[in-house]
């Protein structure tokens, strides 16, 4: 599934191509049936000035001040240029101009675990309100880390770092790379976290973060692909997850454990 990394390396790819005046659009039969949870009314005539993120969630603003808020799911992704390659999993198709450039912006979904919801600017702030702190915002640092870790504290660290209410953005592979890089195992409740643990969660959440940013986000097993339809390079910077051997310690065998019914990777040398 894509997370934080993913979703804003699309969002900034998309953003370039803006704004885009929709001359047409195509529903598919799928997208009505498995991914809009709203009705979607013609966005024809509509232009796309904006494209926020909150999360894994994108919010592609009209200039009619109406929302279209989409979460990828397994398997989604927004495509965007001159020469879009649509396949059988197109199933919004925009099409239109920016300026002279004409383009296509088209959401394509194999398995359809996506959702999209069009709301009206009140009813969109609603519904990303239901999400915590993005992990990039400016309020998601050591205080709000320390006390929302300390409201739950029986459950495991991992399971909660996963919680959308909580932090959003986060996902499997960057709370198992967070746990890891802050040397924590996954399975420690957050009762038992130390004072100084707190500031390693958060130095371990940028520096998760932010090199998969550079490298334009992380595939695995062919999943997760760009708007230009290409594969992030971030599993070259994991160091527990999908390892054999740990990248920190250079040593020990890399351990899997299945915690809140997701693969749980980790370092019982590094982390404690």
């Amino acid at each position: 599934m894509p997370e934080l990394p993913e979703v804003e390396t699309i969002r900034r790819q998309l953003i370039k191509n803006l704004p885009l005046q929709i001359e047409s659009d195509t529903q598919s039969a799928g997208l009505k049936k498995n991914v809009l949870k709203t009705k979607l009314p013609s966005l024809k005539k509509k232009i796309l000035v904006k494209i926020d993120r909150k999360g894994k969630m994108l919010d592609f603003i009209f200039d009619d001040g109406s929302h279209l808020l989409s979460h990828l799911g397994m398997t989604g992704t927004w495509l965007m240029g001159k020469d879009v390659k649509l396949t059988k999993h197109s199933h919004l198709i925009l099409s239109g101009a920016n300026g002279k450039n004409k383009i296509t912006l088209a959401y394509d979904d194999p398995r359809r675990f996506g959702k999209m919801y069009y709301l009206t600017p009140e009813k969109a702030v609603e519904k990303l309100n239901e999400l915590g702190p993005d992990l990039l915002d400016p309020a998601f640092d050591v205080q709000y880390l320390k006390m929302v870790l300390q409201k739950f504290p029986e459950r495991m660290l991992k399971v909660t770092l996963l919680d959308q209410k909580l932090f959003a953005g986060s996902g499997n592979y960057i709370a198992s790379e967070i746990c890891a890089r802050a040397k924590i195992l996954p399975t420690r409740k957050c009762k038992d976290l130390k004072e100084k643990e707190f500031s390693l969660l958060l130095k371990a959440v940028r520096a998760v973060i932010e090199p998969a940013l550079e490298l334009g986000g992380t595939t695995f097993q062919g999943g997760y692909r760009d708007s230009s339809g290409e594969f992030g390079a971030g599993k070259s910077q994991l160091v527990v997850f999908y390892q054999k051997i740990c990248q920190m310690c250079k040593k020990n065998p890399v351990e899997k454990i299945i915690l809140a019914q997701r693969g749980t990777y980790f370092c019982s040398r590094c982390q404690k």
